[in-house]
């Protein structure tokens, strides 16, 4: 490359020489950085440009009171007017009872199932699969951007697993209840 005749290097495209005529042989070059104050890349402070008053002229603190410059203007809102970033209380509620229903349906099912069977072990691993599956598709469905009704479904989602426990708790209660004999309306034991 050193032989080469450039007029204007910064507009050539950059090819590497990996000639080994260097004075060191290694094939490359090595680049020193320069810290001198020669050039003035730094920080520096900003100038300050003072304008002239005229005769009678108020002082900045009155200036800007009255009148706000272009740089002072307040802020626009970016958003869409008719798009709603958050959800509102009922409609948070109806997707969560929503799921619950979906999950209360699992939860006595899968207890039922668990109950019944005389070999536990494929009852518990599906329950360990549905706690997994509504962790995993909660988090993912966290992950959705400015999506109100999504962010609902993963928190309804998440917390399934508790609303299945809550709807499999009367059912636990009333099948111990058969056996013991002395409950509260058949369901809370005493």
């Amino acid at each position: 490359m050193a032989d080469k005749d450039h007029t204007n290097p910064g507009t050539e495209a950059f090819t590497p020489d990996f000639s080994d005529d260097d004075e060191e042989n290694t094939g490359t070059q090595s680049w020193v950085p320069d810290f001198s104050d020669s050039d003035d890349t730094g920080s520096q402070p900003i100038p300050v440009v003072e304008q002239e008053k005229p005769d009678g002229a108020e002082t900045s603190a009155e200036a800007a009171e009255q009148e706000p410059t272009a740089g002072s203007a307040p802020v626009q809102s970016v958003t869409v007017p008719g798009r709603y970033r958050y959800l509102k209380w009922w409609q948070l509620a109806v997707v969560l009872i929503g799921t619950w229903v979906v999950a209360a349906v699992l939860g006595l099912g899968l207890f039922y199932w668990w109950y019944h069977s005389v070999g536990k072990t494929p009852a518990v691993f599906a329950v360990l699969v549905y706690v997994v599956a509504c962790t995993v598709g909660g988090v993912l469905l966290a992950m959705a951007e400015r999506k109100p009704w999504i962010s609902a479904l993963s928190l309804a989602v998440m917390s399934g697993p508790f609303a299945s426990v809550a709807a499999a708790a009367p059912l636990y209660g009333f099948y111990y209840c058969a056996r013991v004999g002395h409950c509260l309306v058949g369901v809370v034991p005493y």
